[in-house]
C-alpha cells in the first residue's frame, strides 16, 4: 500500500484497505466521543450527588450542633438544676447520640471526597504511664535496585493505637503436698491460705470485680451473669449475690470508720434517697432509705480527705440522722427535709447548726422561669446566678476569706432578693408555684443566710448531691434491693468504693487489695491504713 501522499491509490485492494482503515478510525473517534460523553454525564452526576449529600450533611451539622448548644448552656448552673437525675442521665445519653451522629457524617462526607489523606487527632490523647508498649517495627520494601545497598537510618514516624484484651477468667489451683514421716511419726501439711470467701469459689480479685461493677459501675448481677456466661462461665446472680454478702460484711467496719471521720468535720452534708427493697411477706417492694453524709474541705482551704459514707434505713424519720451522727455539734448542710430541723431542735443537741442549700431553692425558681410563667422568677434566677460567680471566685481560699468576699460581694444580692420576694408575695395567687417558692425561702432563711458568715459553709449542698446519684443510676439499673441485709451491703461497699473515686483511686485496685488484707488478718488497730486516701499500690 503506498505512503499517504493526499492522493488515492489506484488499486482496488489498497483503496478498499485504505477506506477500512478510515472508517475503523472513524468508528474509534466516535466511540471515544460517546465514551467521553458518558465520562462527562457521570461525573455531572457525581457532581450533583456530591452537592446534594454535602447540602444535607451541612444541615443535619446545623440541627446537631443547635441541639449540642442547647443542651451545653450553662447560663444557670448546672445541669442538674434543671433536670432530675434520671433526665440528666438522659441528656449525657443525648450528648453520646449527637456527638455520634456528627462523626458519622464527616465520615460519609470523606467518603465521597474519596481522600486518602489521613486526618490528625484534634486532640492527641495522653496516656497512663502504666500501659503496656507493644511496638510493631513496619519496614518499607526495598526496590529492586537497592536492595543490598548500604543505608543509613534518618529518622521514624510513630503513631498509636489503643488496643484492649477482653477480661478473661482463669483457675487457680493452689496444691499442698502432704508429707509423712517415719522417724519420728508425723505427718506435715502446709496450712491452707485465707480467703474471704472460706472454701469458696472466687479470688479477692474476682470478688473486686464483681463488687465494683455492681456498685460502682451500676451494672446489676443479672448483667453480670449474662456476660459471664458468654465466655463460658456460669456465675448466677444468686451466687454473686452471697460474695458480695461477705465482701459487705467485711467493708461495714470500714465504712464505720469513714463515717467516724466524717463525724469529726467542721461541716458535713447529708441528704437520701430511695431504695426500693424487697419485702418477702408481702410479695412486693417497700420504700427504703439510703442515707448519704459527705465531707469535703477542700472548698474551704482544708486538708483533709473527701469521703461519703451510706446508711441504709427502713424509714426517713429524722430518728435515723440523730443515730447515725451522735453527739455530733458542727454544721450540717442539707436541704428543707423536716427531719434535720427536727434533729437541731433537739435538747442535746446544742452547737449544732443547719446550713442551708441555695441550689434547691433555685430549683424551684428556674422551673418558673423556664416555662416562662414569671418574670419574679425569671429576676430571682438571674440574681442568683451572681452569688455563684462569687463562689467560683472565692472556691479553695481560707474560710476568712471567703467570708469577707461574700460580705462584699453576695450580702446585698441576698437581700435584694429577699426584698423582691417579701414585696412580691402579697401581690400573688397563695396558691401559685411563685408563692410556694418564696415561702419557702423565707422559711429556710436562716439556714440560707448562714454561708454569709461563715466561710466553711457552701451555697449548695451539690457535694453530697454527686455522691447520691451514682447509687440512683445503681438504683435504677438493679430495680431493689434483694432485702435490708442487701441494703446494708450496698450502704457498706458504696460507702469505700465511691470515697475511692472522691479521692481518684481505682476502686478495683483498692478493694483487691484490701480484701486479700481483710483475708490476711489485717490488725483492725491499723484500720485507717486501710483507707483509700491512704491507698498505694503494690509495685
Amino acid at each position: 500500500m503506498p505512503e499517504h501522499s493526499g492522493e488515492l491509490p489506484d488499486d482496488f485492494e489498497d483503496l478498499k484497505t485504505l477506506t477500512l482503515a478510515a472508517l475503523t478510525r472513524a468508528g474509534r473517534s466516535e466511540a471515544d466521543a460517546e465514551a467521553a460523553r458518558g465520562d462527562v454525564l457521570r461525573l455531572k452526576a457525581e457532581v450533583n450527588d456530591l452537592a446534594q449529600t454535602n447540602a444535607m450533611a451541612k444541615a443535619e451539622i446545623a440541627r446537631l450542633t443547635s441541639i449540642l448548644k442547647t443542651l451545653r448552656r450553662g447560663r444557670f448552673g448546672k445541669s442538674s438544676e434543671k433536670l432530675g437525675s434520671d433526665e440528666a442521665q438522659q441528656q449525657s445519653f443525648a450528648f453520646e447520640e449527637v456527638e455520634t451522629g456528627l462523626e458519622a457524617i464527616a465520615a460519609r462526607l470523606e467518603g465521597k471526597t474519596k481522600s486518602q489523606s489521613r486526618k490528625t487527632p484534634r486532640d492527641k490523647p495522653r496516656f497512663p504511664s502504666h500501659l503496656e508498649r507493644v511496638e510493631e517495627i513496619v519496614e518499607p520494601e526495598i526496590p529492586a535496585g537497592l536492595q543490598g545497598k548500604e543505608r543509613v537510618r534518618i529518622g521514624q514516624d510513630e503513631s498509636f493505637r489503643l488496643d484492649v484484651i477482653r477480661a478473661r477468667f482463669r483457675l487457680l489451683v493452689t496444691i499442698r503436698p502432704k508429707y509423712a514421716y517415719k522417724e519420728p511419726g508425723a505427718i506435715l501439711q502446709a496450712p491452707a491460705p485465707e480467703h474471704i470467701v472460706e472454701a469458696g469459689l472466687p479470688t479477692e480479685a474476682l470478688l473486686a470485680q464483681v463488687a465494683v461493677s455492681k456498685y460502682a459501675d451500676g451494672l446489676p448481677l443479672y448483667r453480670q451473669e449474662a456476660i459471664y456466661a458468654r465466655d463460658g462461665v456460669e456465675l448466677s446472680r444468686s451466687l454473686m449475690a452471697n460474695w458480695m454478702g461477705a465482701v459487705g460484711f467485711h467493708f461495714e467496719p470500714l465504712a464505720a470508720h469513714v463515717l467516724g471521720r466524717i463525724r469529726e468535720g467542721d461541716r458535713i452534708f447529708a441528704d437520701e434517697t430511695t431504695l426500693p427493697t424487697l419485702d418477702p411477706g408481702a410479695g412486693k417492694t417497700k420504700i427504703s432509705w439510703l442515707w448519704a453524709y459527705a465531707r469535703d474541705d477542700r472548698p474551704f482551704g482544708g486538708a483533709g480527705p473527701p469521703m461519703v459514707a451510706y446508711r441504709f434505713e427502713d424509714s426517713r424519720s429524722g430518728d435515723c440522722a440523730a443515730r447515725h451522727l451522735g453527739d455530733y455539734r458542727g454544721i450540717l448542710q442539707c436541704d428543707g427535709y423536716s427531719g434535720y430541723r427536727k434533729l437541731a431542735g433537739a435538747p442535746h443537741a446544742d452547737g449544732l447548726r443547719l446550713a442551708g442549700c441555695w441550689a434547691h431553692l433555685r430549683r424551684r425558681f428556674f422551673d418558673l422561669h423556664a416555662n416562662g410563667e414569671s418574670l419574679v422568677a425569671s429576676a430571682a434566677v438571674e440574681q442568683m446566678k451572681m452569688l455563684w460567680a462569687v463562689e467560683d471566685d472565692v472556691r479553695g481560699q481560707s474560710p476568712e476569706a471567703r467570708r469577707a468576699a461574700r460580705h462584699a460581694a453576695s450580702a446585698g444580692i441576698v437581700q435584694a432578693l429577699f426584698n423582691l420576694w417579701e414585696r412580691e408575695l402579697p401581690r400573688i395567687s397563695g396558691k401559685s408555684k411563685l408563692a410556694e417558692a418564696i415561702r419557702y425561702a423565707q422559711s429556710q432563711r436562716a439556714k440560707l443566710l448562714l454561708f454569709l458568715e461563715d466561710g466553711r459553709v457552701e451555697i449548695d449542698s451539690n457535694i453530697v448531691e454527686r455522691a447520691i446519684r451514682p447509687q440512683a443510676i445503681t438504683r435504677k439499673n438493679s430495680l431493689f434491693a434483694g432485702s435490708a441485709g442487701g441494703g446494708r451491703t450496698w450502704a457498706a461497699v458504696a460507702t469505700m468504693l465511691q470515697t475511692c473515686k472522691m479521692n481518684d483511686v481505682d476502686p478495683y485496685a483498692w478493694a483487691k487489695l484490701t480484701l486479700e488484707r481483710i483475708a490476711n488478718r489485717w490488725p483492725n488497730s491499723d484500720i485507717d491504713a486501710l483507707m483509700p486516701w491512704n491507698f498505694k499500690p503494690l509495685d
